[in-house]
């Protein structure tokens, strides 16, 4: 911290997304969190080898912060605790408990925000006191806001030359990164992670990312196929969301190649999306601790949905007898991450599109299987694309056959991740019930015994949840399109953006939703 080295003994409590809370005695928590805290711990080892080359160390200590600080306090002569500004409700909570426990003990503290771009307290402020709740009206006050500060610069050798760091020969005993062994799992035949975790993993990636320079600056979105729905080389979000990536690093270097391949002119907001989108639902939870919740939040429809506990298994553990979402569900939870249209698929089948079934319910299975699950950006995800907030277009849905099918035709994405119907060919991979018994004796895999059958008539449900939907929003006072109500089709065969399967080729019409979905590109 500049100017406080030589005065004071100083604890930097780590960014706010690399704070472990593990709960060893829980084995469930072992298979919900692996994922995380196999990223966690590598993003731990990855910032102590970088400050061993500054000739210092990490200090990782177990305990509760409530327990651990003021003894620490007290052994390490503590004078100054700086953190990271924590925008969601729980952290502020955790937060202003530490400062009142240095308060007592006489202990200056530094909160900085750097895990969003903006001080979101401020957007709140121009706003007249209330989050923005619409996207537009968030872009308008980023915009009366003042020019962002440039990124901190790299720290050096010779600037932690003014701080000493007391290092035992103990070190590693007392304070070095638990190994996942010591937490309890067991990593025998364990496969490499698809997503390391760390600074340097997250800069090699950002380096590759701002190579794509046309995307720069055309603004061309990606072309989706079968390998899009694969992790990428270039994908950036777990290491924004853990704090491996500083957002404010990614938005000037985005600047920078702008100006560079533009030659001139200010760069759009568009060119931020990713980001902003973040920034967007972070804004509007920072001061809703119901934002998670259905019943008590301010912003979120009231919808009666139905409680399936039998359904909600079929949909989290990808056994709907739909290929595409369950070839999506799998994938989460054989890697810990799914492409973000992925994710609007299988969020819309589970909600409004099939099986009516409440967000928080699928907001909770994303939060304990995603690498990269965001407490704000899941939840406000969720209420967008069930039509709880944010976005009421409730009449376009996505189709569980003819979105994937359209993907990737050949069904490749459907055979990684689901072998039991590889040997079917592509004009029935995605819909195999339509497939003769002779196709299916041929793949070596029969409807009902191998592979389940749909669990849901799409055209039907679809259709009766539209009409679920539609009265919902015709009672509420707020909604601007009630003139469009009256063009809803009230049958699976009307222009309402939906279509069912049946026999043959009936999946034609099937509306994505990538014209307005796609600029969420973090969650």
């Amino acid at each position: 911290i500049e100017g406080e080295c030589s005065a004071a003994n100083i604890i930097n409590w780590g960014a706010n997304d690399m704070r472990i809370v593990w709960i060893a005695f829980y084995s469930i928590a072992k298979l919900i969190f692996f994922f995380k805290i196999r990223f966690l711990l590598q993003c731990l080892e990855d910032l102590d080898a970088n400050l061993r080359k500054l000739n210092s160390r990490l200090f990782v200590i177990r305990g509760q912060p409530a327990d651990v600080f003021p003894r620490l306090f007290k052994e390490w002569d503590i004078s100054l605790l700086s953190f990271e500004y924590d925008s969601e409700p729980f952290g502020k909570e955790r937060d202003a408990a530490i400062k009142k426990l240095a308060s007592e003990a006489e202990v200056k503290v530094i909160v900085d925000v750097s895990h969003t771009l903006y001080n979101l307290d401020k957007i709140i402020e121009l706003n007249g006191g209330q989050p923005p709740l619409t996207y537009k009206r968030f872009q308008t006050l980023i915009s009366r806001m003042e020019p962002l500060d440039l990124p901190v610069e790299t720290i050096t050798r010779e600037v932690m030359g003014r701080c000493t760091t007391p290092i035992l020969d103990d070190h590693d005993e007392k304070y070095g990164v638990p190994s996942l062994e010591e937490l309890g799992f067991d990593t025998e035949g364990l496969s490499s992670a698809v997503w390391p975790g760390g600074e340097s993993e997250a800069l090699t990636r950002l380096e590759r990312h701002l190579e794509r320079k046309a995307w720069v600056a055309n603004f061309e979105r990606p072309r989706m196929n079968s390998n899009s729905l694969l992790a990428s080389p270039t994908g950036l979000s777990p290491y924004l969301r853990f704090g491996c990536l500083s957002c404010r690093l990614f938005y000037f270097k985005l600047t920078d190649l702008y100006k560079k391949v533009k030659k001139n002119g200010s760069p759009p907001l568009s060119l931020y999306g990713q980001l902003l989108w973040r920034e967007f639902f972070y804004a509007a939870a920072t001061n809703n601790p119901r934002f998670d919740k259905m019943e008590g939040n301010p912003i979120c429809v009231q919808i009666p949905w139905d409680r399936n506990a039998e359904a909600l298994a079929k949909w989290a553990e990808g056994k709907t007898g739909f290929p595409w979402i369950d070839a999506i569900m799998t994938q989460l939870r054989q890697e810990g991450w799914i492409h973000h249209l992925a994710r609007h698929a299988v969020a819309c089948f589970l909600t409004r599109g099939d099986l009516w079934i409440s967000w928080e319910e699928g907001m909770k299975v994303f939060e304990e299987l995603l690498l990269d699950a965001d407490w704000s950006v899941n939840a406000g995800s969720w209420m967008w694309l069930s039509c709880s907030s944010f976005f009421q277009q409730f009449f376009h849905c996505y189709c569980p056959v003819g979105f994937g099918r359209r993907t990737d035709p050949n069904g490749d994405y459907i055979r990684r991740y689901l072998p039991v119907l590889r040997g079917f060919p592509a004009k029935y991979i995605y819909d195999p019930w339509n497939a003769p018994e002779s196709v299916q004796k041929a793949a070596k895999c029969i409807l009902g015994v191998h592979y389940p059958k749909p669990m849901v008539n799409h055209a039907e449900a679809s259709c009766l949840n539209i009409e679920r939907m539609k009265q919902i929003y015709q009672q509420l006072s707020c909604y601007r399109g009630l003139g469009l109500l009256d063009s809803v089709p009230s049958n699976p065969n009307g222009n309402g953006g939906i279509m069912g399967y049946s026999a043959g080729e009936n999946t034609h019409g099937c509306n994505n939703l990538t014209g307005e979905m796609t600029r969420s590109l973090l969650w």
